[in-house]
C-alpha cells in the first residue's frame, strides 16, 4: 500500500516498544496488512533517540517517516523521548503515533502536551490490530502529506 503510494520504496517505520510479544504481533500485523514497510524496532527510549540521531551502532539508520511510540518503557519512557525530539530541531518535525495500552486521561492529555501526532490505544485483539495498522497505513501515507527532505521522504 505505501510503497505505491510514496513512490518506489516502502516506508520507514520506527516501533520503540520494549514487549517482544508486541513487537511480534505488530510485525505480523503490518504482514498481513499488507504494507509496505520497513519497520525498525528499538526496545527503549535511549535508544530510539540514538537512531533517530544516527549515534553509534545507528549511524547508517534512515530517518523513519513515523514513528510508533509506546508509552511505557525502561530508560526513558514515551514521554521523556517525545519531550526530546519536540526540543530537538532535527526531530520535532517526525510524525510521533503513541502506541500504548493506557487509556488514563492523565496519559493522553500529557501526550498531546507534547505534541504527539497521534494517541492510539493498542487493540488487544489480534485482528484489531492489523485493522488498527491499515488505518494507519492508509492515513499517514495515503491521506497526510508528509514533510519533505529531513523526513527521508525520498523526494515525496
Amino acid at each position: 500500500m505505501a510503497s505505491e503510494l510514496m513512490g518506489s520504496r516502502p516506508a520507514e517505520i520506527l516501533l520503540v516498544e520494549d514487549n517482544d510479544n508486541d513487537v511480534v504481533l505488530t510485525r505480523e500485523g503490518f504482514r498481513l496488512a499488507r504494507f509496505a514497510a520497513n519497520l525498525h524496532h528499538v526496545p527503549d527510549g535511549e535508544e530510539c533517540l540514538a537512531f533517530l540521531r544516527k549515534e553509534g551502532r545507528y549511524a547508517a539508520a534512515p530517518t523513519p517517516d513515523l514513528v510508533l511510540l509506546d508509552l511505557n518503557m525502561p530508560k526513558k519512557d514515551g514521554a521523556e523521548v517525545l519531550a526530546d525530539m519536540v526540543a530537538d530541531e532535527r526531530l520535532r518535525h517526525l510524525p510521533v503515533i503513541v502506541l500504548t495500552t493506557s487509556r488514563a486521561d492523565a496519559d493522553v492529555q500529557k501526550m498531546y502536551g507534547l505534541r504527539c501526532s497521534s494517541y492510539i490505544v493498542k487493540p488487544v485483539d489480534f485482528e484489531k490490530l492489523v485493522d488498527a495498522i491499515k488505518v494507519i497505513g492508509r492515513y499517514w501515507f495515503t491521506l497526510v502529506v508528509l514533510p519533505r527532505g529531513g523526513a527521508g521522504s525520498g523526494g515525496r
